[in-house]
């Protein structure tokens, strides 16, 4: 089978706008074809780290939540709590967060809800049909009892996934904290010594015995622990963190199954913007240029093909002179901490990365991952297909 992708570039004539030419587009690849009659609707977007300026502009969340309560629909704006301690780490940080890069009720229209609650641990449990690495996944409460999930991204790369796309929202970004750790790491977490101080909510809120409190430091008791993060959630000094050591491919192959286990038997439509295209996740404090020029907005009922669609049209692209994916700065970075990287034509750049010859821009920026794997697995799992016929909306 194959999917529909439609797509509009970023060009507009006088009398016309972005945010118009967005609404066609998600009519286009049809969204009316949902029925939102009072139902819930999970808008899953990531509301950017603070710091970060690559995330995307609230207006288009407003638009596409205003499309959908024309149609009846109760949609409210959501994301889950972050693993790693930053400022997203609990509901009331991530809040503020999205309310200072604009997505607050006042200018959205619409609620703002962190669907895994106040320290990342209200979730829900579904079942991944067919899952090889996930018997059942820890989905944010309010995502997992929502009528509708649609989905918002950023398209861009990612050190781990390769890319952040559609299913990297949906997957890793509707896990609670228990899921994310699952989806990060096949063991247990691990304590930092100096940043522990003592205080033993990690031992007071684990049900299986697994961490205790030793002459004022916590530390893991292997046998014991399970493995479920809770300790990460209620450490209130950043002392417990996931040990990171999933390898790539199987990442990706459980963000696969995390974002089955999301959509399973829910209407979904999925829009990525592929624009502001920054080396790393939104979920950094900070972000370097964009490594290819800006494409477009892509959208689709299947985020299999949303994600190969945008995958393949940014590799279409040539790289940004100076930008992490130009071997030319890379090259002068190395030979000079003064090199002028941007003193390269850009045909130059491109020639040099391989422009035209399938060259893989993620890959070139991160070489170590693997975020076919994502794909592949997805397909199998028949959340959607690689295979898309690509409609051109002006």
């Amino acid at each position: 089978m194959t999917a529909t992708v439609c797509f509009a570039d970023l060009h507009v004539k006088p009398g016309d706008s972005i945010l118009a030419k967005f609404e066609r587009l998600i009519v286009k690849a049809g969204i009316d074809q949902i029925d939102f009659k009072d139902k819930f609707v999970a808008v899953k977007v990531h509301f950017g780290e603070v710091g970060n300026m690559a995330f995307l502009r609230h207006q288009y969340a407003k638009v596409f939540c205003d499309h959908i309560k024309a149609q009846g629909g109760k949609p409210f704006l959501t994301d889950c709590n972050t693993l790693y301690v930053g400022y997203r780490n609990n509901a009331l940080n991530h809040l503020d967060a999205a309310y200072l890069n604009g997505y607050s009720p006042l200018s959205t229209g619409v609620h703002t809800i962190i669907a895994d609650g106040l320290r990342g641990t209200d979730e829900r449990e579904i079942p991944v049909a067919g899952g090889e690495y996930v018997r059942e996944a820890k989905i944010g409460a309010a995502i997992a009892e929502a009528d509708i999930v649609v989905s918002l991204s950023h398209f861009k790369g990612h050190i781990n996934a390769g890319f952040g796309g559609a299913l990297k929202n949906i997957g890793m970004g509707c896990g609670s904290k228990k899921g994310k750790m699952e989806m990060h790491s096949s063991g247990t977490p691990r304590i930092n010594a100096d940043k522990c101080i003592g205080c033993g909510m990690c031992e007071s809120h684990c049900a299986s015995s697994g961490v205790h409190v030793t002459d004022g430091v916590a530390v893991i008791d292997e046998e014991r622990c399970v493995g479920c993060g809770y300790c990460i959630a209620y450490c209130p000094a950043g002392a417990i963190m996931t040990k990171w050591d999933e390898a790539k491919p199987v990442m990706n192959r459980k963000i696969a199954e995390y974002t089955k286990a999301v959509l399973d038997g829910k209407p979904s439509f999925h829009v990525s913007l592929v624009l502001d295209v920054s080396p790393e996740c939104d979920c950094e404090s900070a972000n370097d240029i964009p490594v290819i020029p800006n494409v477009g907005m892509f959208a689709s009922s299947d985020p299999v093909a949303l994600d190969q669609a945008c995958v393949d049209a940014a590799n279409a692209q040539p790289v940004v002179p100076g930008s992490m994916a130009d071997p030319h700065a890379k090259k002068g970075a190395a030979a000079s901490d003064h090199a002028d990287a941007h003193a390269i034509p850009a045909q130059d750049a491109g020639e040099q990365a391989g422009e035209g010859a399938g060259r893989d821009v993620f890959k070139m920026v991160h070489p170590d991952t693997d975020w076919e794997a994502g794909l592949v697995h997805a397909e199998k799992l028949g959340i959607g297909t690689r295979s898309y016929e690509l409609v051109t909306v002006r």
